[in-house]
């Protein structure tokens, strides 16, 4: 595979890991000085709302086609394709040996859910108004989900990439024939209509979102099948893994778009980007421990189904505590890590102490110096939300007990 292929440590950066960091840096900056989310906002963002206040009584007469059963199904429907469906699914592909699929499909989501909501936030096109249409808000997360912007939608995006790359993993390391290759596709496209359809019927998208949900997933997974062969082989036996991963993953954070207004976006990608880092630390460590080639899968003699469901009990219940301890030591740690270093924060959610005024915050930034705030002071904000690191932190954590702590606890106990 190329030199990201090569095993060992390395004491620097890559050529192609310090391009890419600097093309990144490269456009926080340009985006930062030249106000670019602004301007492209105000080039697409008016079309899109046209085209979605245009289909909104097309909308309403769908939905007078409505029915309890039809709402059940939909809303379903919408919470098995979502991120925290495949959130709860992955684990259990992990610890049923098939760790390739697994990661690969960690990564193709975190991919995918920086770019969709980085272009939800960009845009900042509405969702169809309600009312007059119908929104069906069955779960609390289709009610998180109701407060992002409309454009693309995250859940055809999703299926698209998801459905698409299960299906040409099943048909590259299995055994198949013409039929199955017509109903694999039959049924994936089958399910990305009914997805695209039922997010116009519980009120959810407009169709312009669904057909840019569809349109970019497209995109995004045929890239990602071009790709992801060595993404794996970086991820398994690459130089510097775990700086690069680190740093593009903070590098990420100042890319992401400012929406028109504060939405739940932010945070779903940076949950998923410490999930991803998290992943892609644990393989780097107990890759030939746990997750080569030759593990066992479920159902064959060494791992039976019953082996399985004992560590289904044991690992859940473990990553759920990483997941918790993680959070509240992050929650004390990284506030005075901040301070110590002079880096300016606040705090939205979980350190009340860290909730002041903004005068308060002004006093605070001036008081705080040194080198890494004038490190900081070349990116937009005057303060940090610690918040954000913290988050990162606990998804993070989990992430490398789901591939690491968790499978050397079923060793020891020989699960």
């Amino acid at each position: 595979m190329e030199a990201v292929a090569v095993a060992g440590g390395g004491a620097g950066l890559t050529r192609w890991q310090a391009a890419a960091l600097s093309a990144v840096a490269g456009w926080v900056w340009a985006a930062s000085s030249f106000d670019l989310t602004r301007r492209s906002r105000a080039l697409v963002q008016p079309w899109v709302t046209r085209r979605v206040l245009a289909e909104t009584p097309s909308i309403v007469r769908f939905q007078k086609v409505h029915h309890k059963l039809l709402d059940s199904f939909f809303s379903v429907l919408s919470c098995v394709v979502s991120v925290p469906f495949y959130t709860g699914f992955l684990p259990l592909l992990f610890w049923s040996g098939h760790s390739k699929l697994a990661r690969q499909m960690t990564l193709l989501m975190a991919f995918c859910d920086y770019l969709g909501n980085s272009v939800k936030d960009a845009v900042s096109a509405p969702r169809p108004s309600s009312p007059p249409v119908r929104r069906v808000t069955a779960t609390e997360d289709e009610k998180e989900n109701a407060m992002e912007y409309g454009l693309p939608s995250s859940h055809a995006l999703n299926t698209v990439c998801l459905m698409g790359y299960l299906l040409h993993y099943v048909l590259t390391y299995g055994s198949h024939d013409n039929v199955m290759v017509v109903t694999g596709l039959s049924l994936a496209f089958l399910l990305v209509m009914l997805v695209g359809i039922g997010r116009i019927y519980l009120g959810m998208h407009s169709l312009i979102d669904v057909i840019a949900g569809i349109c970019f997933g497209v995109v995004i997974l045929a890239f990602w099948l071009a790709v992801h062969n060595h993404v794996d082989a970086f991820v398994v036996s690459g130089q510097n893994v775990t700086t690069f991963w680190a740093s593009l993953s903070l590098l990420l954070c100042f890319a992401y778009p400012k929406p028109e207004f504060p939405t739940p976006s932010f945070e779903y990608h940076t949950a998923f980007n410490g999930v991803a880092f998290g992943i892609v630390y644990g393989i780097q460590q107990t890759y030939f421990h746990f997750h080569n080639p030759d593990v066992p899968l479920i159902f064959s003699p060494q791992l039976p189904l019953i082996v399985f469901v004992g560590r289904v009990l044991v690992g859940i219940p473990t990553i759920l505590v990483v997941k918790f301890c993680s959070k509240a030591l992050s929650k004390w740690l990284l506030p005075v890590m901040c301070n110590t270093l002079g880096i300016p924060i606040v705090s939205t959610c979980y350190v009340p102490a860290l909730k002041a005024s903004e005068k308060c915050k002004d006093k605070s930034d001036a008081k705080q110096g040194g080198y890494l705030q004038k490190v900081f002071s070349l990116f937009p904000q005057k303060a940090y939300d610690v918040d954000t690191g913290i988050r990162f932190v606990q998804y993070a954590s989990l992430a490398w007990s789901v591939v690491d702590l968790v499978p050397a606890i079923f060793t020891h106990l020989s699960l």
